[in-house]
């Protein structure tokens, strides 16, 4: 049987997924498959390539949207991500598709098109990149005679390429919405309205999948905040491992 595995985007708390995957090794669960957005493509193209959770854990804790990014002074955005181009070429310096163990699909907005994008091959770190780049927060991409942002834009939870391709599809959603939040805090409307649009999109993607897991704990953390990336990790974690079992990841369940 042949297991995919999709990583929705949600900054900060993308962190989950690693947690996620820990929990599904530990299970014994093979993923033969992977598709991302934004931060799920971080995780899902360093799984992909063979580092261990722990390993990608590091790597993602030393990344921050901020610390990683650099002023662009442009009238597309306020700053470019050069810091997650180094991350990514000190862990894939080979920058190419074909250098991952473990296939996988990038998401990401084409915004001249008005559509969504599913990068498979070639060069890998500029299509991770696009993923990204929040609109009016980042430069969009421009890479090949295409201009790239966020792929949550318009598919956050990015089954669709890869679900006949699969027997079984797990989805990791980090993007609980909690009813607790500061109201009085501009940054926080902003935020929890970005996360509100983007979830939207997620609805027809989530009934495509065998199994969903999305931690509820995961809406008291900021998108924005790495600084908690351990208690995110572990929230995943402990999440998955309280509340699946190797037989929830069977095809003979949904059948």
């Amino acid at each position: 049987m042949k297991i995919g595995l999709v990583l929705s985007g949600g900054g900060a708390r993308g962190v989950a997924h690693i947690g996620v995957i820990k929990a599904l090794l530990e299970m014994g669960v093979k993923i033969d498959m992977v598709s991302g957005t934004s931060a799920g493509s971080i995780v899902g193209a360093l799984f992909a390539k063979g580092l261990s959770p722990e390993e990608i854990l590091a790597a993602a804790s030393g990344l921050s949207l901020f610390r990683s990014a650099r002023p662009a002074w442009a009238w597309s955005g306020l700053l470019t991500m050069e810091g997650l181009k180094v991350l990514m070429n000190k862990h894939i310096p080979e920058n190419d598709f074909k250098a991952l163990k473990i296939p996988l699909t990038v998401a990401a907005t084409e915004v001249r098109l008005g559509q969504i994008h599913y990068f498979t091959e070639g060069e890998l770190i500029p299509a991770i990149v696009s993923s990204c780049s929040i609109p009016a927060v980042f430069n969009p991409v421009s890479f090949g005679d295409h201009l790239y942002v966020d792929g949550g834009l318009l598919d956050n939870l990015p089954v669709r390429p890869i679900r006949e391709k699969c027997d079984f599809i797990i989805a990791s959603h980090c993007n609980h919405i909690d009813t607790a939040y500061d109201e009085r805090s501009l940054r926080a409307i902003i935020e929890r309205s970005l996360l509100l649009a983007i979830t939207a999109n997620t609805t027809a993607s989530r009934m495509q999948c065998d199994v969903v897991i999305e931690p509820p704990k995961l809406g008291r953390f900021s998108s924005l905040d790495m600084s908690k990336a351990r208690d995110i990790y572990d929230a995943g974690y402990k999440y998955t491992k309280e509340n699946y079992l190797p037989h929830h990841f069977q095809k003979s369940r949904v059948a």
